[in-house]
């Protein structure tokens, strides 16, 4: 399974990004696929993901300004994020797994497989 994440930037605070993660070698269309994001010398933090069924879910500090899709005929998963603040300034990082429940899509244990990570900087 490899996932390859693309997109990061350096942006000014209010401008936007749009992130791509392509996953191959599993089942994409039953797949559950997160962006998680760690700021330096922070923890992990669940960002954004989206079930097979398409159901999304967003981390409270992200809500109404990040928006992630998945595109199942190219196996991707974006996440466009709008009105970007300097808290957003992290490495930025997409999982996928096949078994996670509902309750599951913001434990970053659950996720088996992991891409790359791409830096994203917003700073004035």
């Amino acid at each position: 399974v490899q996932l390859q994440a693309s997109g990061g930037g350096s942006v000014r605070p209010g401008d936007s990004l749009r992130l791509s993660c392509e996953v191959s070698g599993l089942t994409f269309r039953s797949a559950t696929v997160a962006w998680f994001r760690q700021g330096s010398g922070k923890d992990r933090d669940f960002v954004a993901g989206i079930r097979y069924n398409r159901h999304t879910y967003y981390a409270d500090s992200v809500r109404g300004r990040f928006t992630i899709s998945r595109d199942n005929t190219k196996n991707t998963v974006d996440l466009q994020m709008s009105n970007l603040e300097p808290e957003d300034t992290a490495v930025y990082y997409c999982a996928a797994g096949t078994t996670l429940i509902a309750s599951s899509v913001t434990s970053r244990g659950q996720y088996p497989h992991w891409g790359q990570g791409t830096q994203v900087t917003v700073s004035s």
